[in-house]
């Protein structure tokens, strides 16, 4: 699916929208440059997954996770600071990927070979100062 969202509340509903059909295990890999509108689709992700407040989602990016409470558990990963793959095996990133709740990974194309082999792939890109292309495969 491609998506253009023109605006900050576009992205979000694109979220939202996501997050309906997502169920216990799903992985969302977001893949795109600073600035794109990984962490506004995000913070759509948890409000479509009824996170109580999802305003204050934000990239995680000095502590690489963090944990929201919503119908699912969200796990949001920030990877922008992770150098190797390997320095991601002492998070036990398995338990998030493979477990109860929706885990969503910011930068994800760092550790391409970690990743479930099903997922869900989602490119963004800037193309304009409020306007985004999105697109969300799944990949199996």
């Amino acid at each position: 699916m491609k998506f253009i969202s023109n605006s900050v509340e576009e992205t979000i509903a694109i979220g939202v929208g996501l997050a309906k059909s997502l169920k216990k295990g799903a992985c969302i890999a977001l893949i795109g440059d600073l600035g794109s509108g990984k962490t506004v689709l995000t913070k759509g992700i948890a409000e479509g997954l009824g996170v109580k407040d999802p305003r204050y989602v934000n990239s995680p990016t000095f502590v690489i996770i963090k944990e929201y409470k919503g119908r699912l558990p969200l796990y949001h990963f920030d990877l922008y600071r992770l150098n190797k793959a390997t320095l991601l095996d002492a998070e036990s990133y398995e338990e998030y990927f493979y477990g109860d709740g929706v885990t969503v990974i910011e930068w994800a194309d760092k550790i391409r070979p970690l990743l479930p082999k099903k997922r869900i792939e989602v490119r963004l890109k800037a193309a304009g100062e409020n306007k985004r292309k999105i697109e969300i495969k799944n990949v199996r």
